[in-house]
């Protein structure tokens, strides 16, 4: 009997030592990754400070670099506002989507723990703080939020290192949608394709791109996953990834140019306008 229960144990670990098997035993089973579909190119890129992503709008531009924004004008590149937080207060913005009249960012304490999550409220142009919306412990480190379909989205990012909470690690990273009064409706699982890929961090960026499906950059490598929500179970569906100039971190869409995706490249801090969808 207890020959029996070794063995399964030494198999069991020899599973979990490799990423494939881990993800198949923690429910989100490995399959060959989509092959590159696409290279997006760079269209223009803007000089700033950011650090951790950018947003955009119809007419502006927004430097994202945690307890700082920077608005810039999208013709000329020129700075139009600046908005320095409370470090304390705001440690890690980590990203920021223009959302009907507001500046709407996703903030935590990262690399601090336990984990706090809120989303940031801002106006647009004055970058004056509107208000907060707290979501609490117990998900992971929120990185980015959207609205689609009369609901809420967000993306909160576990890691295996610093900035994690055990026993949660990289795997655990979940999109979660919510209610207008942010009451959790839904949450998915990433697949094992994009877990490989985003480990040991996690997803940086995301957001609902024109076509409806659902774009997700990681921490470090320069691509984007395109996503569709699963005919069932609770993983979602990796359908393509997409290169890009952009080392991951935070994206927004340019909905004024349907197709136009805005990222950061971490080695100039410079603002990057890719086009992603169309021609």
């Amino acid at each position: 009997m207890l020959s029996v229960l070794f063995a399964g144990l030494a198999s069991l670990a020899a599973a979990l030592a490799d990423p494939a098997a881990a993800a198949a035993v923690h429910g989100t089973a490995a399959t060959e990754a989509p092959a590159f579909a696409s290279q997006a190119p760079t269209l223009r890129r803007y000089a700033s400070t950011a650090t951790q992503g950018a947003a955009v709008g119809p007419r502006d531009i927004y430097a994202v670099s945690n307890f700082r924004l920077v608005r810039h004008d999208k013709a000329t590149g020129e700075k139009r506002a600046e908005w320095t937080g409370d470090k304390a207060r705001f440690p890690h913005i980590n990203s920021c989507a223009l959302i009907a009249k507001d500046l709407v960012c996703a903030s935590s304490n990262f690399p601090a723990t336990p984990q706090v999550s809120t989303v940031e409220f801002f106006d647009p142009q004055t970058l004056a703080h509107r208000r907060s919306v707290a979501l609490g412990l117990g998900t992971g480190s929120i990185t980015w939020v959207d609205r689609h379909h009369g609901a809420w989205w967000a993306m909160f990012a576990n890691y295996d290192g610093r900035g994690g909470e055990p026993p949660r690690d990289h795997r655990h990273t979940t999109l979660v949608k919510f209610d207008d009064q942010w009451r959790r409706l839904e949450a998915w699982a990433l697949p094992a394709t994009v877990l490989a890929r985003v480990a040991p961090m996690s997803v940086s960026g995301g957001g609902w791109g024109p076509d409806g499906r659902l774009y997700l950059s990681g921490h470090d490598h320069p691509e984007l996953y395109v996503m569709a929500l699963p005919a069932g179970g609770g993983v979602l569906d990796h359908t393509a990834t997409i290169g890009m100039e952009a080392e991951g971190q935070a994206v927004d869409w340019d909905e004024s140019q349907p197709g136009m995706l805005y990222g950061i490249t971490r080695r100039t801090r410079e603002i990057l306008a890719m086009r992603v969808v169309g021609k």
